[in-house]
């Protein structure tokens, strides 16, 4: 069942949202060639805390790092370690935390120096994929047409979609209904609600 939040309830998600950009922001700067993915799940961490907040993924389904670092060929949930970043590397920094009882998730790609035309070309269709897939919520749409959106952006742009993982609903909880799947036909699916949290995950 696809929980509705009440203003409050949101304004706090809103809150931890804004907090949860604002420690990403601030980790992007501490990536770069030489530095381990351990080094940055220490900042991250750090920086959690010190704005009043928890990792809400450390301990998730046995996840023991605050951080998940994915490198290159790794789509996501890589568990940090002492691997050091290297020139043309490309990195995904994928954190959540948990602020006044609520969840809020994020995730950025972030390139290590000089990368391939190929790469910088992966990182802004799909930067540009997540702003179309958020264009579509809206009370009276569907979640389906929010992974359709996704898809014939990236797939417009010779990439496809990995079909394996989706986004989902978050609030209280770190993964909450309803799946959002980053492909398939407009007008199907679950009608978005007023009130609906959603994390879009291309």
């Amino acid at each position: 069942m696809i929980k509705i939040y009440n203003k409050k309830e949101i304004e706090a998600l809103r809150q931890g949202g804004k907090l949860l950009a604002e420690i990403m922001a601030a980790l992007k700067k501490e990536v770069k060639v030489g530095v381990s993915t351990n080094y940055l799940n220490k900042v991250a961490e750090d920086l959690v805390f010190s704005v009043g907040a928890k990792p809400s993924f450390r301990g998730y389904n046995k996840f023991p790092a605050t951080l998940c670092t994915s490198i290159n060929e790794e789509i996501v949930h890589a568990v940090p370690s002492e691997r050091k970043l290297k020139k043309g590397d490309l990195i995904s920094l994928d954190l959540g935390i948990r602020f006044k009882g609520y969840c809020t998730d994020m995730a950025v790609t972030v390139p290590i120096g000089f990368v391939r035309k190929e790469i910088k070309k992966l990182i802004w269709a799909t930067e540009e994929s997540l702003g179309l897939g958020i264009e579509q919520i809206k009370p009276g749409n569907y979640l389906g047409d929010i992974g359709n959106a996704v898809q014939k952006h990236l797939e417009k742009n010779k990439f496809s979609v990995v079909r394996e993982l989706v986004g989902h609903g978050v609030g209280k909880k770190v993964h909450e209904e309803p799946e959002i799947l980053n492909y398939g036909p407009p007008k199907q699916g679950a009608k978005l609600e007023t009130g609906m949290v959603l994390a879009i995950e291309p």
